[in-house]
């Protein structure tokens, strides 16, 4: 209100597609990176896929005069790729890693090796007199690698609904709650929708008073010379993955002045900061006279409605998840029946009851190697597809324990 004091906080978010050996010109970029947000004002600076440690201890030392206060989550066979820059001191951190990321036999994707996950930090702003409790969030979702047949929607469908019980349940002693991160969902799929539902959190895009930058705020774009044209065929404009979303706990008021995003190069240069844009917030936070309403802002008819379509997704899921679970024992057992059959006739020939040609024993070796090799591989997976059909399976139940609780509410 007016004469309150307030605060206003400029918020950056990128991913930054940093990979190691395989992202195209990424010194160049990390160091382009650096020396914009030198340059710029932010308030806190949220980054995805900075893979290498090394990277981020150059941004560290770079940035150290203009963000005093960093933190680098690590987790997975590579890391977790977030990394947040702070103007405010850091007064805690945690990381919280999703319990399914795909599948580790999918290489060529690799989401399950770097464990994607969500990490937030407690940080203290001083308010004109007042103090304001802030969580920022960075984080990052499974991507999606085909859109008509997407595989990984249950996986990420899980992944939004623990990240949404993630918010809820460590934002209570925040005053303000930003979440920025690559969520690889269009904003009218069910996963960000019963995200934003079950958090009440608010879309920068949706609530700015001013916006500049790529057409309907897209961050993955066609004319960016890193993406793969193919990909956004159906898409012309692009889409819009990448978001900052906000809310407000308590007694404070948050509103979105003004939302940016890059378009395409670095200021005079021939290449983008990422394959992503960068998206840039500032928010107005203000103390105000009565506390904030519900948390909820979707209306719960909707909200039930929402949490439905994603239990029936993650169902699907679940029955694919036991199909294979099924296979993989039936792999492993026959496997095990032909290492069975092997050890027989090997005693056999040992007790000299085989009357006719001996089985070559070279092949007789490879064939056991063989059966060893499947039984410890199809083993693996058994294993895996159980754990998966655990997860969805709670996930599942928890979801209809909320429908039960927002149908019986009058």
């Amino acid at each position: 209100m007016e004469g309150d004091p307030a605060l206003r906080l400029r918020v950056f978010d990128l991913n930054c597609w940093a990979i190691r050996y395989l992202s195209k010109r990424r010194q160049e970029r990390i160091r382009l990176i650096g020396d914009m947000l030198c340059q710029e004002d932010f308030d806190l600076v949220l980054l995805q896929e900075v893979w290498s440690e090394w990277d981020y201890s150059d941004l560290k030392v770079k940035l150290g005069g203009c963000y005093p206060f960093s933190h680098y989550f690590r987790s997975g066979v590579i890391g977790s790729g977030l990394c947040v820059f702070s103007r405010f001191p850091i007064l805690d951190t945690l990381l919280y890693q999703y319990s399914l990321n795909g599948y580790p036999y999918m290489l060529q994707h690799g989401d399950w090796f770097c464990s994607k996950s969500v990490g937030s930090m407690g940080a203290r702003q001083v308010l004109a007199w007042e103090l304001a409790s802030l969580l920022p969030c960075s984080h990052q979702l499974h991507a999606e690698y085909c859109r008509q047949k997407d595989a990984y929607l249950p996986h990420r469908l899980v992944q939004a609904w623990e990240l949404a019980q993630f918010i809820r349940h460590t934002s209570k002693a925040a005053d303000v709650v930003l979440l920025g991160g690559d969520l690889n969902m269009h904003p009218e799929d069910v996963g960000i929708r019963l995200l934003r539902g079950w958090t009440g959190l608010r879309d920068a895009f949706a609530e700015a008073t001013h916006f500049e930058g790529c057409e309907d705020g897209c961050t993955f774009v066609p004319n960016n010379c890193f993406t793969d044209k193919s990909e956004l065929l159906p898409f012309p404009l692009g889409i819009r993955i990448d978001y900052i979303l906000y809310k407000a706990i308590s007694n404070f008021m948050v509103k979105c002045e003004e939302l940016k995003t890059t378009t395409g190069a670095a200021p005079g240069m021939d290449v983008p900061f990422s394959d992503h844009e960068a998206v840039m917030a500032t928010l107005h936070i203000q103390r105000q006279r009565q506390a904030a309403g519900a948390t909820l802002t979707t209306a719960e008819p909707v909200l039930a409605d929402v949490v439905t379509e994603a239990r029936t997704e993650v169902s699907v899921g679940l029955r694919a998840a036991q199909r294979q679970r099924y296979s993989s024992g039936r792999m492993a057992l026959l496997a095990l029946l032909l290492l069975l059959l092997q050890a027989v006739a090997a005693l056999g020939a040992l007790a000299g009851l085989d009357t006719g040609q001996p089985f070559p024993k070279l092949s007789f070796c490879l064939l056991a190697f063989l059966a060893i090799g499947i039984l410890l591989l199809a083993t693996g997976l058994h294993l895996f597809h159980t754990m998966e059909v655990k997860m969805l399976h709670s996930t599942e139940e928890q979801m209809q324990m909320v429908l039960w609780m927002l149908q019986e509410r009058p």
